[in-house]
């Protein structure tokens, strides 16, 4: 009976072991491998590309500032003008619902982003988890051109620019600080002696050959790719700044030692003078921004912005300049309606045109517009008494930002050389050193008569 019993049972046993395994064939046959076919399918087909190096790099960057509360915004040029040529689409897409990586996996060496640093609380902290992360961070710094006048603060470091690379994709942090004229600065990135210039192919880097000034961008937060990220929220306008960015500083040294050379006028008159011409030209800019209009501070203010880091206070006007492609019909009666009455008109559209404009206290605002030839530019001027014009000529030249009595203003990125054109070549004090302590304000004539007007 005790063998029966055993036999029974282990029969029993290994029945119900074969129903069991049987059961689990089943199982997997129709259940599981279903879901994991249907799971496969999505990863393969439905979820293209996420498991690229950039996506997985900058959806584990995007997690480090997040967690941190680090502000970042997108930046990268080439992934803004994808953005903004599927704009509609992007903007209707919800967090995890891409099915195809279509942004950040396009093949690129880095990825820009860009934070505002008076938003970074916590910037040590932040480096130390990034490189717990896997991040190997390169931390740019140098010197802040704010704080060049200020001698007992010049020289004072700050953060320009983090790369952190991840396995082999690199994202490129641009740090940008704001400026006095309410716009935002970064800085060049200089790549001092003890740096592995192996780091990165930095070469390729979008940012950071040159200092940059852009308009404080309005933000916004879109869903790319599965991942959340802030974008300027006109990013067309934002591409358009980028070729168009190169920022020069005023060279405060300079200036310093100019005025130790010669005394500031201090005068009641002066400053009168100086606040009226700054008002003025805060005036100019509003109207010209308004019609998208390019200018840049030329002859005298240029002078003052090169030489002194201000305005002149015996120049008496406020002189801009404007490309002639650049006019506009409506550009007069702009200026009037801003209250600004046309006070002379010279020469014409195509031959060497003048505005000038009568401001407040006497103040004058004087336009000049550029012409472009093969080798040169050149702008018109006329004799008040006679009628005859002359032309002054210039080398070509390029526009860049700089800061000019708390305004971010374009200059002539070849000042000297326009300054030159415009006053006559400097004297060599040096080897080293030149000196524009003896120009006066009284402009070059060349010997290009143009017949006047006919009457």
């Amino acid at each position: 009976m005790s063998r029966i019993n055993k036999n029974v049972i282990l029969a029993l046993l290994t029945l119900t072991s074969s129903a069991f395994l049987l059961f689990q064939l089943y199982y997997y046959k129709h259940y599981l491998s279903a879901k994991n076919g249907a799971g496969l399918s999505k990863s393969k087909g439905s979820r293209i590309g996420f498991d690229g190096t950039q996506w997985r790099t900058v959806k584990k960057f995007i997690m480090l500032t997040s967690s941190q509360n680090v502000p970042v915004f997108l930046i990268d040029p080439l992934i803004l003008e994808l953005i903004n040529k599927n704009f509609e689409q992007v903007k209707n897409a919800s967090h995890g619902s891409a099915s195809e990586c279509k942004f950040f996996c396009v093949p690129r060496d880095f990825t820009a982003f860009a934070l505002q640093y008076h938003l970074w609380k916590n910037e040590e902290g932040w480096f130390r988890i990034a490189e717990n992360m896997g991040f190997q961070c390169l931390k740019i710094e140098s010197k802040d051109p704010r704080l060049d006048g200020i001698d007992s603060l010049s020289g004072t470091e700050i953060p320009l620019h983090y790369i952190c690379t991840l396995a082999s994709h690199a994202v490129h942090l641009v740090v940008f600080h704001e400026r006095s004229g309410n716009y935002l600065w970064h800085g060049h990135l200089r790549l001092k002696g003890h740096i592995d210039r192996k780091f990165v192919p930095f070469r390729k880097l979008q940012f950071g050959r040159y200092p940059g000034a852009f308009d404080r961008p309005e933000l916004q937060q879109i869903t790319i790719d599965g991942l959340e990220v802030l974008i300027p929220k006109d990013p067309m306008h934002f591409l358009e700044e980028i070729p168009h960015s190169r920022f020069i500083e005023c060279r405060y040294k300079e200036a310093r030692a100019f005025f130790q050379q010669y005394l500031d006028d201090n005068t009641v008159e002066a400053m009168a003078f100086r606040k009226s011409a700054k008002e003025l030209l805060q005036l100019a800019a509003k109207t010209l921004k308004k019609l998208g209009v390019r200018f840049w501070l030329s002859s005298g203010t240029c002078l003052g912005w090169y030489r002194q880091c201000g305005i002149i206070p015996y120049s008496k006007d406020v002189d801009l300049g404007i490309f002639i492609q650049d006019y506009k019909s409506d550009i007069i009666s702009a200026f009037q309606d801003a209250g600004l009455p046309l006070k002379h008109k010279f020469g014409k559209v195509e031959d060497s045109l003048e505005l000038s404009f009568q401001g407040k206290d006497d103040v004058k605002l004087d336009i000049f517009f550029f012409y472009e030839e093969t080798d040169h530019m050149w702008n018109g001027g006329t004799q008040a008494k006679t009628g005859k014009k002359f032309k002054y000529l210039f080398p070509k030249f390029t526009l860049c930002w700089t800061e000019f009595v708390d305004m971010k203003v374009r200059v002539p990125c070849e000042t000297i050389e326009y300054i030159e054109a415009n006053y006559g070549v400097l004297e060599e004090r040096s080897s080293h050193s030149w000196s524009v302590y003896e120009f006066v304000l009284e402009p070059k004539l060349c010997n290009c008569l143009i017949q006047p007007d006919p009457a």
